[in-house]
């Protein structure tokens, strides 16, 4: 197995959720915490507002790079100091980002096996969350957006351990799934390479298929800034 992470950073969970524009959200309701207790379906104390769009067996876990704070801070993104877990991450790490993750990757923390789903597709709430009204299309174009997890293997995490690869399931990293699903010029045989992807999430698969079947890209101006833009 390769070493991905030799230390965790952070371990957070929540479930108390507040609304941005009337919808509730969890994104502000972690708290650290010493261990995670992963099932197949979720994490112990951990509540999902949304279940429409967040959680369910392709989004268990939100890992988010820690040093992502710093660049949006540099692109004054944030008013504020924000910090993790502000993103809502579960995990929080240094020295592993979007470049050295493929989708569908099988990897290990401690006794717990989990595979790699999805990028995370920005919304309109991390605007209100870093008071920015382009914050979520920041995201969104920068690729500096964390991803999901599914379960494999259920079990406890705990700060101590590392994170390692364990099998690579394909050679689309989640920086180049952002660029493929969100770039603005249509390309079928991206998306069917993308939708073809192991382990990839059911909701980009079903998305990627619209697209190829209605020849168009879906609009995104609702997901990256709300239903009360100005």
């Amino acid at each position: 197995m390769t070493l991905l992470v030799s230390k965790i950073s952070g371990l957070y969970r929540g479930d108390k959720a507040k609304a941005f524009e009337g919808i509730p959200s969890m994104i502000d309701a972690k708290q650290a915490c010493s261990s995670l207790v992963v099932g197949e379906l979720g994490v112990e104390g951990d509540g999902q507002a949304d279940p429409k769009h967040h959680g369910g067996a392709d989004r268990v876990l939100h890992h988010f790079p820690r040093e992502h704070y710093g660049q949006y801070r540099r692109w004054d993104m944030m008013q504020g100091f924000k910090d993790v877990p502000a993103m809502g991450e579960n995990i929080s790490t240094v020295g592993l980002d979007e470049t050295q993750v493929n989708i569908g990757d099988i990897i290990a923390i401690g006794e717990v096996q989990l595979q790699v789903t999805q990028p995370r597709s920005p919304c309109f709430k991390l605007n209100h969350q870093f008071d920015h009204p382009e914050f979520a299309l920041a995201m969104q174009t920068s690729g500096l957006c964390g991803w999901f997890y599914r379960v494999v293997t259920p079990g406890e995490i705990r700060l101590e351990d590392d994170i390692r690869l364990i099998e690579r399931r394909s050679d689309i990293s989640l920086r180049e799934a952002m660029g493929i699903y969100f770039s603005p010029t249509y390309d079928a045989g991206a998306y069917d390479r993308l939708a073809t992807c192991e382990g990839l999430a059911q909701s980009w698969v079903n998305s990627l298929q619209r697209r190829l079947e209605s020849r168009k890209i879906e609009p995104w101006e609702m997901r990256l800034f709300g239903p009360n833009r100005p």
